[in-house]
């Protein structure tokens, strides 16, 4: 399993959400790529006031502040 984070320098939303990955990775054993969208204008555009907005395997699974729990539940579905 392959997750994207989209995110930019300075988000404490999208800090955390790394953070909160990374400690999830050994137990689920995904990948992660981390965007920054300030690296990419069409992606600043359509993400800028979203992020941190988070693919499992190239589909949006979550958008914005997300609970520990409702992760849990979507990286096991």
């Amino acid at each position: 399993m392959t997750l994207t984070l989209y995110s930019k320098p300075g988000c404490h939303l999208c800090e955390d959400l790394r953070a909160l990955l990374d400690e999830l990775q050994p137990e689920f054993g995904f990948t992660i790529a981390e965007i920054d969208i300030m690296g990419d204008a069409d992606l600043s555009a359509r993400y800028r006031l979203d992020i941190p907005v988070l693919f499992k395997d190239e589909k949006e699974i979550a958008r914005g502040r997300i609970a520990d729990r409702e992760l849990l539940m979507l990286l096991r579905a």
